[in-house]
């Protein structure tokens, strides 16, 4: 919008033109901050990390009690879904609060593919269509869970899965009850359930985040959106997720600095923390630079994709190309400094340094990002 004031006078005329502010808002506004007090004191209740290291290795990591709060008691899987098809009609920036704190309870949840890909990736279809609303309102009570059928590595610009055949490594195929499939000739909705859909569980390096291999037979599933739609459809789905995934790298980093400074404070060697020895305090003050700068990375792609801004690839690509290698520096250091204690099985440290290499993988590599940032700014890389 643009406002135009002028000053006449007998002898002159004046007019300014005023531009609309486009400067991002990095800072955390107080409905964000009531978000994550609640999101928070919902997890550190029933967000029990041992346990749930029991329950994957055991094959299913899900607390299906702790999803029906976060998802239906606090409203969070339907964040991004508008009130009239049941969800709270909020945005990327309060999604990417709650993406904050489950990074940093490293929760196996399917919010990251369900309620950020897989929901995006329906809103871009016709939310006017029955089956399309009907399954948005679904999502936004928790009552269903949707993940989009493309491998966890695929970036938002990299060539996607088409055809009949299997499609391996999808992340928490195995809690969806619907799978988004895209085919050639468009977009399919398929229940998990449904004859000739096979959902074969893989061994992933991050126990917390399940991979799958999942099968479809050609004529299950109904379609929801043509090829043209689809394709796009899709793109939206995996930008949003890779602009969000900053958000819960974000979670994963600060845990591990807060985790390492406060055992460094309390493990005395030579009658001292060794936090206060020169050599620990210059690691954990670069790697709190590196946090600061993540953070603000990733508030710029969650603002960028909150107010539909033309520079949200850009900003996504900025992102990921820059925080998914803070939060594996942030574990490694985490588990380093913790010494032979970082190396137990009992210690969490190798979750979150586990769940932050998969991040890193995961809706493209940081180098990838980096030849997309390359590629939009035309800034070439060097031969």
């Amino acid at each position: 919008m643009t406002l135009t004031t002028s000053t006449t006078s007998t002898t002159s005329t004046t007019s300014t033109t005023e531009t609309p502010d486009t400067t991002p808002d990095l800072l955390y506004s107080e409905a964000e901050d009531d978000l994550r007090a609640a999101v928070r004191s919902l997890l550190t209740d029933r967000a029990d990390v041992p346990a749930a290291l029991v329950r994957a290795e055991a094959g299913d990591p899900y607390d299906s009690g702790l999803w029906t709060a976060l998802a239906g008691g606090i409203g969070a899987a339907g964040l991004l879904i508008p009130e009239k098809l049941g969800g709270q009609g909020a945005s990327h920036r309060e999604a990417a609060v709650v993406l904050e704190e489950l990074g940093r309870y490293v929760t196996p949840a399917p919010f990251l593919t369900g309620a950020v890909v897989a929901t995006e990736t329906l809103l871009a279809c016709d939310t006017g269509s029955a089956v399309v609303a009907g399954l948005l309102e679904s999502l936004a009570t928790g009552g269903r869970v949707a993940v989009l059928a493309v491998p966890l590595a695929t970036a938002p610009d990299a060539p996607l899965p088409t055809g009949t055949g299997p499609v391996g490594g999808v992340a928490e195929a195995a809690r969806a009850d619907v799978l988004l499939v895209l085919r050639d000739d468009g977009l399919y909705a398929v229940g998990t359930e449904a004859p000739g859909v096979a959902v074969d569980p893989l061994t992933p390096l991050d126990l917390t985040r399940p991979l799958a291999t999942v099968t479809v037979d050609p004529g299950a599933g109904e379609r929801i959106a043509d090829a043209a739609t689809a394709g796009a459809a899709v793109r939206r789905g995996l930008l949003a997720g890779a602009g969000l995934l900053a958000s819960e790298q974000l979670g994963i980093a600060e845990w591990c600095l807060e985790e390492t400074v406060r055992h460094t404070r309390e493990r005395h060697q030579f009658n001292r923390p060794i936090g206060s020895f020169q050599a620990l305090k210059h690691r954990m003050a670069q790697l709190w630079l590196q946090v600061v700068s993540a953070r603000a990375a990733a508030r710029n792609a969650a603002d960028a994709l909150a107010t539909g801004s033309p520079g949200a690839p850009l900003a996504v690509a900025v992102a990921q190309a820059y925080a998914g290698r803070v939060a594996v520096h942030a574990a490694e250091e985490c588990v380093q400094l913790h010494g032979g204690t970082g190396m137990t099985w009992e210690h969490p440290a190798h979750l979150y340094l586990k769940r932050a290499k998969s991040d890193e993988i995961a809706l493209g590599t940081p180098g990838h990002h980096k030849q997309t940032l390359s590629r939009l700014t035309n800034l070439p890389a060097p031969r």
